[in-house]
């Protein structure tokens, strides 16, 4: 209040004025209505109350636990805990069931399929995509050309020890690189690749000889990819003559295959997940529509 202000009352409202005045508009010092007041006292009223009755006040290395020592912390840690014992107990269920009980089994289907896909997204999916199809060097894992096979099994066993992963379990089969060792000279590279390619369903480059581009691939491929370029899973030979290529479909991509063979990993699962995970992902990855 302004120094010598004298009561001045409204003559319009008549309520006195509080002094203020600001371009001839004074200020009416109307009180507050009663029922905000009171509704003000009850939530002071009631905040006393909660720090008496919860965890509120912070200490010096902790904090008033209340009275009813409650605490949001302890509840969730609490729930999560149950969850994780009820997951073991499913889990449990997965790793003593076979693959194809666990897809026969509607319950333990649900499950695995609910965990092989979050488990998927945490760690297949930087490699073979969200949607499983996969890049240039990742597999596509929707559809039907599986170099180690796509039978449950099959991705069971590729899961569990990965692929050149340094596991003793790992399915390990190499390309050797024909044109960086000297294996074949560049002319003998290209004749094979458009071979390859013409049996691939490519258009061969003009002027290439397929008949020495075959011969070249009898003595160099055909032990591992068959005489009939469908490939040997058991030692990781694709089959050459699928829609997809791992590392790309084109003449160009195939010369440089052979010249400089890439031969990608895949890490293994089994010391990374536990069991009932790994199971969760081959029956989740098998049921995406590849494989067998």
């Amino acid at each position: 209040m302004a120094d010598g202000y004298k009561k001045e009352v409204d003559h319009i409202s008549g309520v006195e004025t509080t002094g203020h005045e600001w371009d001839g508009l004074k200020e009416l010092n109307n009180p507050l209505p009663k029922w905000w007041l009171y509704i003000f006292y009850a939530t002071i009223v009631w905040a006393i109350g909660y720090w008496v009755v919860y965890p509120s006040w912070p200490l010096v290395s902790s904090y008033t636990a209340g009275v009813l020592g409650d605490s949001q912390r302890a509840n969730a840690l609490a729930a999560f805990e149950a969850g994780m014992a009820e997951r073991a107990q499913i889990g449990e269920k997965l790793v003593n069931a076979s693959l194809e009980e666990i897809e026969s089994t509607q319950s333990l289907l649900e499950f695995a399929m609910a965990n092989g896909r979050a488990a998927f997204g945490d760690n297949c999916a930087a490699c073979h995509g969200t949607g499983a199809l996969g890049a240039t060097g990742y597999p596509n894992l929707q559809d039907d050309n599986w170099i180690w096979g796509g039978s449950l099994e099959e991705i069971h066993q590729t899961l569990q020890y990965g692929i050149r992963s340094g596991h003793d379990e790992a399915r390990v089969g190499e390309m050797p690189a024909f044109g960086t060792s000297g294996m074949l000279d560049k002319t003998q590279i290209t004749q094979v690749a458009n071979f390859v390619g013409s049996r691939a369903g490519l258009e061969p480059e003009a002027g290439v000889d397929l008949a020495a581009g075959e011969q070249v691939y009898v003595e160099n491929c055909a032990a591992c990819h068959g005489d009939d370029l469908k490939g040997m899973k058991e030692v990781g030979a694709p089959n050459l003559t699928a829609n997809n290529y791992l590392y790309g479909k084109s003449i160009d991509a195939i010369r440089a295959q052979v010249t400089n063979a890439r031969n990608g990993v895949m890490p293994a699962w089994a010391p990374r997940l536990d069991p009932a995970t790994v199971k969760s992902l081959a029956v989740y990855v098998h049921a995406l529509g590849g494989g067998n």
